[in-house]
């Protein structure tokens, strides 16, 4: 992976770890006292205004590159700059680091030609373009993370993957290690790059949670396929955690996995969501239909990945969520048992 640095490693001892926790997680709460300049791609996405509302929690300064300025201003309530094209956002004004999160949606029926291409440009030649800017700028950033997934690694079973597992020549690997490809020219300009290689992020007000649990809220909720295979899912607090960790950690370089330390398989978490929302879990989907309506899209729903994310367990990030059960009760504490 060029300039991208990989961490080698085994399981980590939480409580030996605990020490570090308290040392990452006062740097980090010393380092947003003071306020700094950050620019946003996909600003207006699930993660994306999670994040900005976050950052502006914390008294920073946010701009946001959209396609849609008007829309944008009015989403944050004019509280952040927002620029159509970047060479709007002038050198002389400080910038402290960028979050690149910009893609379009990767559901979205199948994967033909003008579908896969339409991810790629929206990853691939947004991030060149991003990249080639920072270029012609003067004034550098100290950091950029920049977007990737866990469908990096491909299909792989029930092997536990890290960081140092490599890609696979299908789709949705190819579109990510060409997505980090492209991001590595950051590092040749002097700027500090981590990879977001995100899993199933959950959260209550966007993301693929509310349409996971529909079926549940009607009584017909069930695993998906054979129930087998894995889903590597993090808290949106936790995405949030570690978003704000790597910013804050001047060491923090190269791919990071953010997913949840417990991993379960689609099954499990059917059973978890019944058992939380007080519905029953019981009508399998097939496979079959899936794979006849979204074609190579259903192998993201039907073989998944055992992802871990051992560098940030290294790191001694402590997950507020690490286990689905209380992840799920936090997120729908508010929401009662629906009648179909």
């Amino acid at each position: 992976m060029g300039a991208v640095c990989f961490w080698a490693g085994g399981r980590v001892d939480q409580q030996a770890g605990s020490g570090r926790f308290d040392a990452l997680e006062l740097r980090r709460q010393q380092f947003f006292t003071q306020p700094r300049h950050w620019l946003l791609t996909g600003g207006s996405g699930f993660l994306g205004q999670a994040l900005v509302h976050r950052l502006l929690d914390a008294e920073q300064q946010v701009s946001v590159w959209s396609r849609n300025p008007a829309g944008t201003e009015r989403l944050f309530g004019g509280r952040v700059s927002v620029f159509r094209t970047l060479d709007d956002l002038p050198d002389t004004v400080p910038l402290h680091g960028i979050i690149n999160l910009a893609g379009a949606p990767i559901a979205g029926g199948r994967w033909s030609p003008a579908r896969q291409q339409l991810l790629r440009d929206s990853r691939i030649a947004l991030t060149d373009t991003l990249l080639a800017w920072l270029s012609r700028r003067t004034q550098r950033p100290e950091v950029l993370l920049s977007g990737s997934a866990i469908g990096f690694y491909g299909v792989h079973g029930d092997e536990e993957l890290d960081e140092q597992q490599q890609g696979q020549d299908i789709f949705m690997s190819t579109l990510c290690q060409d997505w980090e490809r492209s991001a590595e020219a950051a590092t040749r300009l002097g700027v500090r790059l981590a990879l977001l290689r995100t899993g199933l992020v959950l959260g209550n007000a966007g993301g693929a949670l509310p349409a996971m649990l529909k079926p549940f809220h009607f009584g017909i909720g069930g695993r998906t396929g054979s129930g087998r295979q894995w889903l590597s899912w993090i808290h949106l607090e936790d995405w949030l955690g570690i978003v704000e960790t790597l910013l804050a950690t001047p060491e923090a370089s190269g791919p990071y996995n953010l997913t949840a330390p417990e991993p379960v398989i689609n099954a499990e978490f059917a059973r978890t969501a019944g058992q939380v929302l007080g519905r029953p879990a019981w009508l399998p989907l097939p496979a079959w239909p899936l794979k006849l309506a979204l074609g190579e899209m259903a192998d993201l729903l039907l073989t998944g990945q055992r992802v871990l994310p051992r560098r940030m367990q290294s790191m001694g990030y402590r997950f507020r969520y690490p286990a689905l059960r209380a992840a799920l009760e936090h997120l729908l504490r508010d929401q009662e048992p629906q009648q179909p």
